[in-house]
């Protein structure tokens, strides 16, 4: 019984639309009619602001760690702590909050890495940092994160580097929340090859995307 709590409280954890909430309630916007249309951290940078982004990207991605964390913080044994992260970034993208919308799982994502690999998700960040810097696109340096992720979870057990050994169920839902990523930014996508993806005002933009 105490393990279908806590699950339904990490589905109910994820599924808090910071982005949306913030913006109705400090700037009167709904998130939905601005940008992308996206609630995630991104549109809200966008939208909002830079003060409003970081409080929104902190909730995302803690919201994942701490639904991680809860079959630690209540001694739950004979259930990966991974599956309670799991379905905090399903409810993070399919929000019963939000008429089951949401964002598109890379700040919650994240959160759940750190909750139970902190060195892997610096070695996503690493990536993210690297293709963001070379490329000025958010999208596709989420997208480059996490196929670095599927990567890692296939060579570096076998080179025993930042993952010691194999870990089956780590390994399944570093791959399945690598695909929502990159399911989730199918739009984008077709933006970036139309040369149209929205950039940041930094990096060497060397994709050649239109500058709006």
């Amino acid at each position: 019984m105490l393990i279908f709590i806590l699950l339904i409280v990490s589905y109910l954890l994820g599924a808090i639309p910071a982005g949306l909430w913030v913006g109705k309630i400090f700037f009167k916007k709904n998130l939905h009619d601005y940008g992308s249309g996206n609630t995630g951290t991104t549109n809200t940078f966008r939208i909002l602001g830079i003060k409003a982004g970081i409080a929104v990207f902190m909730f995302d991605l803690l919201k994942g760690t701490l639904a991680t964390l809860l079959p630690l913080f209540f001694h739950v044994h004979g259930i990966s702590p991974l599956i309670f992260g799991l379905i905090a970034v399903l409810g993070h993208t399919f929000s019963i909050f939000d008429h089951f919308k949401g964002g598109k799982a890379v700040a919650t994502s994240g959160g759940v890495v750190l909750g139970f690999s902190p060195l892997f998700l610096l070695y996503l960040l690493l990536v993210f940092l690297i293709v963001l810097f070379l490329f000025s696109m958010i999208s596709l340096s989420s997208i480059a994160a996490a196929i670095a992720a599927i990567i890692g979870i296939l060579i570096f057990p076998s080179i025993n580097f930042i993952l010691p050994n194999y870990d089956l169920l780590f390994s399944i839902i570093i791959f399945v929340l690598a695909i929502i990523i990159i399911v989730r930014h199918k739009s984008n996508i077709k933006r970036i090859k139309n040369h149209t993806e929205s950039l940041v005002p930094f990096g060497f933009n060397l994709s050649k995307q239109i500058k709006k």
